[in-house]
């Protein structure tokens, strides 16, 4: 279970990924020459959880989350084009939650709140973050 769920990770945010590349060309509103990345995830989701994230060269990386709030904080490069953070997770309680921020130069530029559904089981993708082009 928890390889599928690690699987359909990488599909949904290199999927999200690409749509945001091809229909996001204008600016982000409120955008910002920032590279200074910060993803966290906070919440009360019990259950197995994972995280996939674009980081400073925008590779898909994955990690367990063993404890809430998680947090990553880095520096884009120049190449990247996008930040992206989704999270999964499998035996938790309905109505648990989870919250996804995404920050850039300080600033909340994507959230979104998931909550469990009868199976225990969360989604979270708040979207993906388009660099502006310079």
């Amino acid at each position: 279970m928890k390889s599928i769920l690690k699987t359909l990770a990488i599909v949904l945010t290199l999927a999200f990924t690409a749509v945001s590349c091809s229909s996001d060309n204008d600016n982000n509103s409120g955008s910002t020459t920032s590279r200074d990345v910060k993803y966290e995830i906070t919440g009360n989701y019990a259950g197995k959880l994972s995280v996939t994230y674009l980081e400073k060269s925008s590779s898909a990386l994955i990690e367990d989350i063993t404890t809430l709030p998680w947090t990553k904080e880095f520096t884009a490069n120049a190449d990247a084009q996008a930040a992206a953070v989704q999270t999964s997770g499998y035996g938790g309680v309905k109505g648990q939650t989870l919250t996804a921020k995404v920050y850039i130069g300080g600033k909340v530029v994507k959230e979104l709140t998931a909550t469990a559904t009868e199976d225990g089981i969360i989604v979270l993708v708040p979207g993906t973050y388009v660099f502006p082009i310079k």
